[in-house]
């Protein structure tokens, strides 16, 4: 089964935009749709306002966040937070969200805020829909369709939304265990070490009491706390403090040139000049053919599909 990911309707190509027009993205519709199951929304549409319609924006009055129509003033809202909440309720097996950017009510960063005389505010917001989202799933991995064409972001968000897919399944889509905890946390050692090494030995703690307390809760804070130790793309230097490390298992096995290769490619990839996932296969390759069983099961030589790991 395909990860359930949702996402602005308009994306898909949909015409649902206030002027009957779309958005639709390529890389969503094209690369990502071959491996998640898209879960479409349209929050306006969802609360009445039709195609064509008068388009809203964000306006902040005495400190409250609404929507209105631009040129009615007709405020909406509330109807978008609730539809919204509604929907988180409705939504929770989600393993991602990819919202439109700069939309009142999509929209995750730095949406325009008017003032009640439709005047912009030096302040930006987000969203009211992907706010009630958000609040409701905090642990829930959410991107705009643009920043997706970051190399750095797109790796983040996919690594996040495959990641919480391998986590829900082991540990809450059937009955959990102290054993699949355990496991799930070896299985995913260098990830989470690339992104936060503090986190990763906070992470352990929680696992260590496992058998010792109720587990539904703690597999729960587990669940918070991985997605929150992914949350931030993880910095290049230390990629390459893993990737080294895992190249100290093959050491041994490799002779003279493969070791240079796979110490050159490294090199590359922190100098910019070869993408994440080149070093990867080439690490993958060798440890096919000089198997290590702890490797082996390590997610971090393939956190998603190695399709998705460019744009085009």
């Amino acid at each position: 089964m395909r990860p359930r990911v949702g996402v602005s309707s308009c994306l898909l190509g949909e015409a649902v935009r206030f002027d009957t027009g779309h958005k639709r993205d390529r890389f969503l519709t094209d690369r990502l749709a071959q491996f998640v199951e898209f879960v479409p929304r349209c929050p306006e549409m969802a609360i009445g306002l039709g195609t064509p319609r008068e388009p809203i924006h964000l306006v902040r009055t005495s400190g409250e966040m609404d929507a209105h129509g631009v040129r009615s003033g007709h405020a909406v809202g509330e109807r978008l937070r609730h539809y919204g909440t509604e929907q988180a309720d409705a939504l929770s097996d989600l393993r991602g969200y990819v919202f439109k950017s700069k939309s009142p009510s999509c929209g995750l960063h730095r949406v325009t805020v008017y003032d009640a005389d439709g005047k912009r505010t030096p302040g930006k917001a987000r969203g009211l829909y992907a706010d009630a989202i958000t609040a409701a799933l905090p642990w829930l991995p959410v991107e705009e369709e643009g920043r997706l064409n970051d190399a750095g972001l797109r790796d983040n968000f996919l690594i996040r939304v495959f990641t919480l897919d391998r986590l829900l399944r082991a540990l809450f889509e059937q009955e959990a265990t102290a054993r699949a905890l355990v496991s799930f946390h070896t299985d995913h050692k260098y990830l989470l070490l690339a992104h936060n090494a503090a986190a990763y030995k906070r992470l352990g703690q929680l696992v260590a009491r496992a058998g010792c307390e109720p587990l539904q809760p703690l597999v729960a804070a587990y669940r918070d706390a991985v997605m929150a130790a992914l949350s931030r793309p993880a910095r290049v230097s230390r990629h390459v403090n893993v990737l080294q490390h895992l190249l100290g298992y093959l050491r041994e096995s490799l002779d003279r040139s493969d070791r240079e290769e796979l110490v050159n490619a490294i090199e590359n990839f922190r100098a910019g000049q070869l993408p994440w996932v080149a070093v990867r296969v080439l690490l993958r390759h060798h440890f096919r053919r000089h198997p290590d069983g702890f490797v082996d099961r390590q997610v971090y030589l393939e956190p998603y599909p190695d399709a998705l790991a460019t744009p085009g």
